[in-house]
């Protein structure tokens, strides 16, 4: 349902500021959220649509029709300045500031905030706490990747039993196929299945029951080969040791280490299959990407997965820590007409999980808090 006599304009607001990024032009192309939900916002109807982000020093460009507003001071009051019908701040980590910004935008303006951790509330300091419970209702809604990860913040105080919280993936990619044989020429993937991994090599990504899994594959899978891309290295050690003690697992698993993101979709689009072992995830990003190169998703059963994978509907689900698991799960996805499962993986991806689709959604929420806003506020006044 659309508003009515005019587009719907939204803000962005960006309080997080990295000290590290000094050049605005360096600070979209880094922020690819930041700036593909924004682009989806346009495509969806929204107009104007502008960011208001944190900075060293004040600027402002346009790209793609946006309106990019940097700021080192007075963020709240510049998003005002722009007479919104919703701004949208990203984090749960700024309640004072999400606060003195309600009271400078216009009181028919709604107010979402989007949960960009999926831990919740674990670890934050306890004024943090304190300022969430105390500033909470200057927020209409919040956004989760999934409905469990309200829950902790829900229990902390920061978001009220009668807030509403409503589920959309913050993010997705603007990767792309690559032809199979081009990639695979690119890329080095091998393999019938070719599985891949792209994450972080620790506790919570579980390498080591992943690799457990590929090993327990090979019996039904005897030509499946791994190829591992990793940035963090906590459990190096641990993953080289194990492909020491196991021939068949050092003869077909490859470690390659980091690889630059331009290069990623032919590492995707080579691979039949994408597999991790996480036990929690705020978004999934290579997950998302995976999906958009072709890679059939054999990851764990936790929200957020559960969600990109329609619970299951493409690829497979397997339970976290469970080898065995994730044996099942390759070899049940590993024998299926891949070809098919492609087809079937890049329709789910356009409906469920692409840019426009997160824009369509937002635009969804957006029109339902504001419409929600207005119509408390109306009833407010007839009541006067």
């Amino acid at each position: 349902m659309k508003t009515g006599w005019k587009p719907l304009s939204v803000v962005q607001v960006n309080y997080a500021f990295d000290k590290g990024l000094t050049d605005p032009e360096q600070l979209l192309d880094r922020y690819s959220t930041l700036t593909g939900w924004s682009d989806a916002l346009g495509r969806a109807g929204a107009s104007p649509v502008a960011v208001v982000q944190r900075f060293h020093r004040d600027a402002r460009m346009a790209r793609d029709g946006v309106d990019y507003i940097f700021r080192r001071t007075g963020c709240s009051t510049t998003a005002a300045a722009c007479r919104p019908d919703v701004a949208h701040v990203n984090g749960l980590d700024f309640p004072a500031r999400t606060w003195r910004l309600r009271r400078r935008l216009d009181p028919s303006c709604a107010i979402v905030v989007q949960n960009h951790a999926g831990g919740g509330i674990a670890g934050r300091a306890s004024a943090l706490r304190v300022l969430g419970r105390a500033a909470r209702r200057a927020a209409d809604a919040f956004l989760v990747a999934a409905d469990e990860h309200a829950v902790s913040w829900r229990r902390a105080g920061f978001i009220a039993p009668d807030q509403p919280a409503y589920q959309v993936m913050e993010s997705s990619t603007r990767l792309r196929p690559v032809p199979r044989g081009v990639a695979r020429d690119q890329s080095g993937v091998s393999g019938s299945p070719a599985v891949l991994w792209v994450g972080r090599l620790n506790s919570n990504k579980d390498p080591l029951v992943a690799l457990d899994g590929f090993e327990r594959s090979l019996r039904e899978l005897p030509d499946a080969a791994l190829t591992m891309i990793y940035s963090e290295e906590d459990l190096l050690d641990g993953v080289r040791q194990r492909l020491q003690r196991s021939p068949v697992l050092n003869d077909r698993v490859r470690l390659v280490g980091a690889v630059p993101h331009e290069r990623m979709a032919s590492f995707y689009s080579a691979a039949d299959l994408f597999v991790v072992g996480s036990h929690r995830e705020g978004s999934g990003y290579a997950v998302i990407e995976a999906c958009a190169c072709g890679a059939m998703p054999v990851v764990t059963s936790i929200p957020t997965f559960r969600l990109l994978t329609g619970d299951g509907a493409v690829g497979a689900l397997w339970t976290p820590g469970d080898a065995d698991g994730c044996a099942r799960a390759l070899v049940d996805v590993g024998r299926r007409d891949l070809t098919a499962e492609r087809t079937r993986l890049a329709d789910h991806f356009a409906r469920e999980l692409s840019w426009d689709a997160v824009g369509r959604r937002a635009m969804e929420i957006y029109e339902q808090v504001l419409g929600a806003r207005r119509s408390r506020l109306g009833s407010s006044s007839a009541d006067l």
